[in-house]
């Protein structure tokens, strides 16, 4: 049943799935209906562009998809902020806590390496100054291809 929801772009794809099978069976659906532009895929807007911040902001309390280049990883104390903007004050970012970083190395990825990389993220939009989305499990991040186009711009 979520499978078929997603390909008919009904839903979106939980962060929370933890059984890595169902993940990616469910992933290749919502992707299937992006690429199709099927149901809430038809809409322009329904990836945010993380280089439009107030866009992002307007979507503080939902949950939401982001598609973006990385332009800077930073820590400070125990989070680490993956920076979409030059004004990280206002700009878009993404945090991951200390605790969550295991899960990185043990999928293989350095943190680091994500800086100049086009990453799409997902989950619940929080923010003070910018928007922001706190990652705490890996399936919320996907490194995307260089031959994907990032959401588009308005």
């Amino acid at each position: 049943m979520q499978a078929m929801l997603l390909a008919l772009g009904e839903a979106l794809v939980s962060a929370e799935i933890t059984d890595k099978d169902c993940a990616v069976a469910l992933m290749a659906s919502e992707a299937a209906a992006r690429r199709q532009k099927m149901g809430s895929w038809a809409d322009p807007s329904a990836i945010k562009n993380a280089e439009s911040p107030d866009d992002i902001l307007a979507e503080i309390g939902r949950f939401a998809v982001v598609e973006g280049k990385v332009l800077s990883v930073r820590q400070a104390g125990a989070t680490t902020y993956l920076n979409f903007g030059q004004n990280w004050t206002r700009g878009f970012a993404v945090t991951i806590s200390r605790r969550t970083l295991p899960a990185f190395e043990t999928a293989g990825i350095a943190v680091k390496s994500l800086e100049r990389k086009r990453i799409r993220v997902r989950g619940w939009v929080e923010g003070n100054t910018g928007p922001r989305i706190d990652v705490r499990l890996i399936g919320q991040v996907e490194l995307l291809g260089a031959n994907e186009p990032a959401g588009v711009r308005p």
